[in-house]
């Protein structure tokens, strides 16, 4: 579990630093500068060091089916290097001046599992949505986004040619009928049919653990735009393994497979790969990413080692064992869901506003629930809450803008297959004992406690190393 002093090290080395580097270059400084107002609002990111402890129980990573926990994708991996003791290391050139069949042939094997007419594989989500978004959009055309998608959607838009991006309220039908109606009135070029509204979501957001109603999406676009100039880009990076029969994801599970234009999966989550990603679409589309999308023109094809573990991962989806992984992880987080709106303080402290779990909203009459998942307490005690399970040995993220708006910082927790029905009770009482203690500070404020225990353990020691001198 996360010590004290480790808390303290990672999280409250906010001194400034770029006052101290009088003699230094402009250059250095200038960053320093930068650096330091993320220290100051208490947003600086660190890489930390060393291994995470078996005890601990990883409520971050992205392994949602525990398939790198248990080493099953890397047995199915050897297996197959195995088959292919002749393989290149990396292809030496673009793909578009040196390709291998074993490369198109699981593109093929990608592309028939989730019905899709092509796909073109990419080194990871991020690529792919670059290459998306500089290779599709048309200058004239109009994005319309929902305002949660992941930061590469964001980054790709900045470099697309579309001429207008616009954004709607995160999975709000109302909002976008709205959208799509304002931008008919008001672009000439969609209103008449030559121009394309490309329209951005993802089936599974990393940060809500909600899903995109995209059914109804589709139904509002087609109304509106019969003519088909409004297509949809969706990005199944967190549904990929998990939603669906055989993990095939939110597209396929809704039979939606011919109304979507382009679909992304990446296959560095539930699936265990090495890396990856793929763009699924039909044969226009990818000749536009090969004309177009300049991160696959001027840069190297995926190695070797990861269109192996994509290529396990497929048999593996087709086979069917992923899905009693998939019926697991629902229990999981069923489980969870049960445990923590049952617990004698969640109902108190829900009303006292320390404790909200937006996600669990309902959860009884879901036939899905995300892996995804967070906890909601106010804002000022979000690190509070943070120290508290650290201490306790639960591995969390404390989520704050810029990575999430302002005013919605969270504990997020992402769940796993292999969780047990102890892990995630204990997990249940170490945040009802923190919320309870929360009660008890509010509830006497002339106290001599201001502040709950792990976080006065945090405090204390980052004095201590302050007052030493260890704390630069």
């Amino acid at each position: 579990m996360a010590s004290v002093s480790l808390l303290a090290g990672w999280h409250l080395d906010n001194k400034p630093k770029a006052p101290a580097l009088h003699g230094a270059s402009v250059f250095y400084r200038n960053l320093e500068q930068v650096l330091d107002q993320r220290r100051a609002d208490g947003t600086i990111y660190k890489i930390p060091r060393g291994v995470v402890s078996e005890d601990v129980v990883d409520l971050v990573t992205m392994d949602f089916l525990s398939l790198t926990r248990t080493g099953k994708m890397r047995s199915l991996f050897l297996e197959e290097e195995a088959k292919h003791p002749d393989f290149k290391l990396h292809m030496g050139a673009s793909r578009l001046m040196a390709d291998s069949p074993y490369f198109s042939e699981t593109e093929d094997e990608v592309a028939a599992l989730h019905g899709a007419e092509a796909a073109l594989l990419f080194r990871s989500g991020w690529d792919a949505n670059n290459a998306i978004l500089t290779a599709v959009p048309r200058p004239g055309d109009v994005i319309l986004y929902d305002e949660l998608v992941h930061a590469s959607l964001h980054d790709g838009m900045q470099l697309s040619l579309a001429s207008t991006k616009q954004s709607f309220k995160h999975n709000d039908v109302d909002a976008f009928r709205e959208a799509l109606m304002g931008i008919k009135e008001n672009e000439p070029l969609i209103r008449d049919g030559s121009r394309c509204v490309l329209i951005i979501v993802e089936s599974e957001y990393s940060m809500e653990g909600d899903i995109t109603p995209l059914a109804e999406l589709v139904g509002i676009s087609k109304e509106i735009f019969p003519d088909g100039n409004a297509q949809f880009i969706i990005d199944e990076a967190h549904s990929t393994g998990v939603l669906g029969k055989q993990g095939k994801g939110l597209v396929s599970e809704l039979g939606l497979e011919k109304e979507i234009a382009i679909r992304m999966h990446s296959f560095t989550k539930a699936l265990a790969c090495a890396g990856g990603a793929v763009v699924l679409c039909n044969e226009t589309v990818r000749a536009m990413l090969t004309n177009f999308a300049r991160i696959l023109i001027y840069s190297h094809p995926p190695q070797f080692g990861v269109v192996a573990s994509i290529r396990v991962a497929c048999s593996f989806m087709k086979s069917g064992q992923i899905d009693p992984l998939r019926l697991q992880l629902q229990h999981v987080v069923r489980k969870f869901y049960d445990t923590i709106t049952s617990h004698d303080v969640f109902d108190e402290a829900s009303e006292a506003g320390l404790l909200s779990i937006p996600a669990a909203a309902d959860y009884e009459s879901r036939d899905y629930l995300s892996h995804i998942s967070y906890i909601k307490t106010r804002q000022r005690y979000n690190q509070y809450l943070y120290y508290h399970l650290q201490l306790r040995g639960f591995k969390v993220l404390a989520v704050d803008y810029p990575v999430v708006p302002k005013g919605t910082n969270r504990i997020r927790l992402v769940f796993k297959a292999h969780h047990t029905d102890a892990q995630i009770e204990a997990f249940v009482e170490a945040v009802c004992e923190w919320a309870r203690e929360m009660l008890e500070i509010e509830a006497n404020p002339k106290g001599k406690d201001k502040i709950p225990s792990a976080a006065r353990q945090v405090f204390a020691f980052r004095d201590t190393l302050a007052t030493n001198g260890d704390l630069a």
